[in-house]
């Protein structure tokens, strides 16, 4: 049905008019080395907030920076054999260069050698010591370097002197000292989360500091005897300041407490962005308190990501970056990488990697990065669905080069529109960029699926003009509004987008309402060129694995992770058997045993369990496969790869719960990594059908 109503707008929003500014910050980074893509990651999806935030009218402030102060930065400038500034200004130097690269638009570069930054830590040391909350005494334990932490008895394991947490190496030390006394707020700070359910974010990490306060806060030592780097405790020149106390302050030094009158115009931050290694035992918990103790509010969210995992080529078995010397690639590599093969500038590849961190990091979960995945992101999503819904109507050249007037909306379509913003919104009231990228390609499929059937170009060899103008109008409005959802995370495609539509200014600050509602495109304005904005890489060129899709690393270099690994598909059952793992999975008898028996041994080491559906999409290339994200229990999400695309549209599977085998070994299927497999039953026609309890259950129940 098409009628000329306008989708419904939402209220004006009125934030101009406050004050308070909408303050984001990323963790201020170690200047032990060059920035990773995991650090990038966090910087990225801060910078795509503050875009969106932005484009919401909320007058977004951005804070990012360097951490200069810790010992292992003199550490690694001695192992360099640098002085120590020249070598802090340097590294600082490229995570600006950096972020420039990524089109991060920052309000300020903070660092922790700056004297306002020293002055105000001093200031918060002697505020809290007057009231008691910092006190003298002597700290024995263990402390690890690598880390910045120290570790109470039960976290080191003796044996190796390593933190069982990190595996980072630790001392023993024994030295007087200055302990803040965060054992006085841990009812406090256990009050405040469960009173504010917003307030970390997400609930897996809430639930794992509301345990790690149920074990007991203790005092945390916040000095170390030693002079030279770093910031020294008032009055007592041979103790610097412990570099986690000092850190975490920057965040609150950038609003110019205590001093500057509008102090509070900026403070509290509305959100912290962070990994989860720094999540618990620091903001979630020192900070805080620290907050509470000199009076002043707690920031509205704190956000904690996943780690990036990373496939060890000996053991093929994904692993936390850096572990096992196997490092994360650098975002200059990985560009270089993309530029390489797509033959796209510069900037639309900085785009498709901004993608791909913000689409494919987990909050809950760790995700994994691989070259592979990149790159079917890159000419799924990017090429096949976002600029194919914009090139294939602006090339046929309809209407003389104008956006035609349509004969009315689609009420189907507008719906959809709806839906995907609304959805988009909701997303990011929690933060998670991967569900409001799903909810955007909502649309973005819509539209493929609205011109492949409408068929513009059949409309107009049989000289339906109105039709074809209807057709045309709601393609390109479309992707307009596509191309606004997608605008804080693609910002440089977003704009190309939005110039082959004739708009000059596409999403300009502020200007959420009108930019989100349907029939925002003008008839009679005139269009840009069609240009593709994303070339497609031709992975036949790869070869059967993309082992050579990386740049080849210099001796002592970082490595792109690209092995990959193909396995054999089980076969397809006779119809009505059920298909489970191949027979890889199961041992071997021995003896006379038929290889179609299995002990009752070889079966308790399967393990099949419930899970539940969270997303699932097609894989490109593959018509049988569709990659599906699943829950199988508290803190479990993972991804595995099913066939059976043929028997099931994507769109109706999250929400259903599956049986799967949760120990299967896992492995790479076009590019893709899959953490178990599903079971499903074939029917006469050859289709598969999917295994489900009788009733519900709780994903990770086991199946007996």
């Amino acid at each position: 049905m098409l009628t000329m109503t306008a989708a419904p707008t939402e209220a004006v929003n009125d934030s101009f008019l406050d004050t308070k500014r909408y303050y984001i910050t990323t963790p201020i980074y170690y200047v032990n080395g060059a920035p990773h893509v995991g650090t990038a990651t966090t910087t990225v999806l801060a910078d795509a907030t503050a875009r969106y935030r932005r484009l919401r009218g909320d007058r977004p402030y951005f804070l990012t920076g360097t951490d200069e102060n810790a010992r292992k930065v003199t550490e690694a400038a001695e192992k360099a054999g640098r002085e120590t500034l020249p070598f802090v200004d340097e590294v600082s130097q490229r995570f600006v260069e950096t972020w420039k690269l990524m089109n991060c638009d920052y309000d300020v570069f903070f660092r922790t050698t700056e004297a306002r930054h020293r002055r105000i830590v001093q200031e918060v040391f002697t505020r809290l010591k007057a009231a008691g909350d910092v006190y003298p005494g002597v700290y024995e334990g263990w402390y690890s370097v690598a880390d910045e932490t120290f570790f109470r008895d039960t976290d080191v394991d003796e044996t190796t002197q390593t933190a069982k947490e990190s595996g980072a190496k630790v001392e023993r030390v024994r030295e007087d000292t200055y302990f803040f006394r965060l054992s006085a707020y841990g009812d406090r700070l256990k009050a405040h989360i469960l009173t504010h359910p917003d307030f970390l974010v997400p609930d897996t990490r809430r639930n794992e500091v509301l345990a790690f306060i149920e074990q007991g806060l203790r005092d945390i030592n916040i000095t170390q005897n030693r002079s030279g780097w770093g910031i020294e405790v008032p009055g007592e020149p041979n103790k610097i300041i412990y570099v986690w106390f000092d850190a975490l302050i920057n965040y609150l030094a950038e609003s110019g407490w205590p001093d500057a009158p509008d102090w509070d115009t900026l403070w509290p931050a509305n959100v912290h962005f962070m990994g989860k290694e720094i999540y618990t035992r620091f903001h979630a918990t020192l900070w805080p308190a620290m907050l509470m103790a000199l009076g002043l509010p707690l920031p509205q969210h704190v956000v904690g990501h996943g780690w990036w995992l990373v496939r060890d080529p000996k053991t093929l078995a994904f692993v936390k970056g850096s572990k096992s010397g196997i490092q994360l690639p650098l975002p200059q590599e990985t560009v270089q990488l993309l530029q390489e093969r797509s033959g796209a500038p510069e900037a639309i590849c900085v785009d498709a990697l901004r993608y791909y961190l913000c689409r494919d990091i987990q909050l809950q979960s760790d995700a994994e990065f691989s070259v592979e995945m990149l790159i079917t992101r890159y000419n799924s999503d990017l090429a096949n669905d976002l600029g194919n819904v914009l090139n294939r109507v602006l090339r046929a050249k309809y209407f003389e080069g104008t956006i035609p007037q349509p004969g009315g909306f689609d009420d189907a379509l507008t719906a959809v529109a709806a839906q995907a913003v609304s959805g988009y919104k909701a997303a990011l009231e929690r933060f998670d960029w991967g569900a409001a990228l799903q909810a955007a390609w909502t649309l973005v499929g819509a539209l493929n699926k609205y011109v492949a059937e409408k068929e513009p170009w059949t409309l107009a060899r049989n000289g339906d003009t109105q039709g074809v103008a209807t057709v045309v109008y709601h393609a390109l409005e479309g992707a307009r509004l596509a191309a606004v959802l997608v605008s804080p995370v693609l910002p440089s495609a977003a704009a190309a987008m939005g110039a082959q539509l004739g708009i000059a200014n596409l999403a300009a600050e502020g200007t959420w309402s009108e930019a989100t509602r349907w029939g925002g495109l003008v008839p009679g304005t005139p269009i840009g060129e069609p240009t593709p904005l994303f070339p497609r890489i031709d992975t036949r060129a790869l070869g059967t694995g993309t082992a050579d899709a990386a740049p080849s690393p210099k001796k002592g270099s970082r490595t792109m992770n690209t092995a990959s690994q193909e396995p054999t598909f089980a076969p397809v059952a006779e119809p009505g058997k059920t298909t489970a793992a191949s027979d890889s999975a199961l041992a071997k008898p021995e003896g006379g045993g038929s290889s179609d028996t299995v002990t009752i041994d070889d079966f308790a080491r399967i393990q099949l369990k419930i899970a539940e559906i969270l997303t699932a999409e097609r894989i490109e290339g593959a018509k049988k496969l569709l990659r599906l994200r699943i829950r199988v229990g508290e803190g479990d999400d993972r991804q595995l790869v099913a066939g059976i695309a043929e028997s099931y549209a994507p769109e109706d599977l999250p929400g259903r719960q599956i049986v799967v085998i949760a120990n299967l070994q896992p492995a790479t299927i076009r590019g893709v990594q899959s953490q178990g497999m599903l079971l499903a039953a074939t029917d006469s026609e050859g289709r598969a059908i999917l295994l489900k309890p009788d009733a519900p259950v709780a994903p990770g129940s086991k199946v007996r």
